[in-house]
């Protein structure tokens, strides 16, 4: 039998935390259950859970705070934020920070469930994977650095680096932009969208050293990265 997961689940509204454990515990995941941001710093320095998923807003320490202080660290641990927020500079502040997804209320518990699978599935990937050379940059994906020749590393988030990794094996073709954005931010809606947008920007400066390496817009289509 495979190990369970473990899962930090942080959420203050207590019906909804019970609804979300008991669901998650039918799939056979442990769920550590708690109702603010203390207890699930506490929790996950105690018991090593293997993916959070963090309520933003919460009391003692809203789930923005707390993913900052996870970051720090611990560069590979899954989050996901469950939050009643839907400006988007709120959806943009939470990849920036280094949430892996970002689920809006209410939501259905499969929703949750598919997105948790993804999101260990590509955790999963990213242990296995190996260095890639692009161009004069080396890009591990596992400590999420590029490096370009003997230059300093340079660190990228979550969401740069699965980005890289997808543009990067797909080089000089064009990686679809909805199905991008159905892999790795669980929808192709509107503020995902911008949201991409924004970690494409990022990426092109992070590459700038490399006059022969460029990310085109293809429009109607996608992202095509050619070196």
């Amino acid at each position: 039998m495979s190990k369970r997961v473990t899962i930090l689940l942080a959420e203050d509204e207590p019906a909804l935390g019970m609804i979300i454990k008991e669901s998650l515990e039918t799939r056979n995941f442990k769920v550590l259950l708690c109702d603010n941001g203390e207890k699930a710093y506490s929790l996950y320095k105690s018991e090593l859970p293997e993916l959070l998923v963090l309520d933003v807003m919460m009391p003692k320490k809203d789930g923005f705070t707390l993913a900052k202080e996870i970051r720090l660290e611990d560069d590979t641990i899954p989050i996901i934020f469950l939050t009643a927020k839907s400006q988007t500079q709120d959806v943009v502040e939470g990849f920036t920070i280094g949430g892996n997804d970002y689920l809006k209320k209410p939501f259905s518990m499969e929703e949750l469930i598919v997105r948790i699978n993804n999101l260990l599935n590509r955790t999963q990937l990213q242990k296995n994977s190996e260095i890639l050379q692009i161009g004069h940059y080396m890009f591990d994906f596992t400590k999420q650095t590029l490096q370009f020749k003997d230059e300093e590393k340079l660190p990228l988030t979550h969401r740069e680096a699965h980005l890289l990794f997808h543009l990067i094996k797909n080089k000089n073709q064009v990686l679809d932009r909805t199905l991008i954005l159905n892999k790795l931010w669980g929808s192709d809606d509107f503020f995902n969208a911008r949201s991409m947008d924004v970690f494409i920007t990022k990426l092109r400066k992070k590459l700038s050293a490399d006059k022969q390496i460029q990310i085109l817009n293809v429009r109607g289509f996608g992202y095509k990265l050619i070196c």
